[in-house]
């Protein structure tokens, strides 16, 4: 049996612009302060396999209820 390739896709954080890292300030701008990106875990690329994009898109567009009106 042959193994899958899984394809993974990368976007860059938003929170960190792609850096790994924030600017804070403390004391209304008097103090900067660096702290690690949490959302990228420093690494400034998030990073999802193909199968979690097909599936959030297919919950994403899959109707709640079923308009009785659009069918033919």
């Amino acid at each position: 049996m042959e193994k899958s390739k899984k394809i993974r896709h990368s976007a860059i954080c938003p929170d960190c612009n792609g850096n790994g890292y924030i600017k804070a300030m403390l004391d209304e701008g008097k103090d900067h302060v660096i702290l690690q990106c949490d959302t990228c875990e420093s690494e400034g690329e998030l990073y999802v396999d193909e199968s979690e994009v097909i599936e959030s898109y297919i919950n994403a567009n899959s109707p709640t209820t079923i308009d009785k009106s659009k069918l033919n």
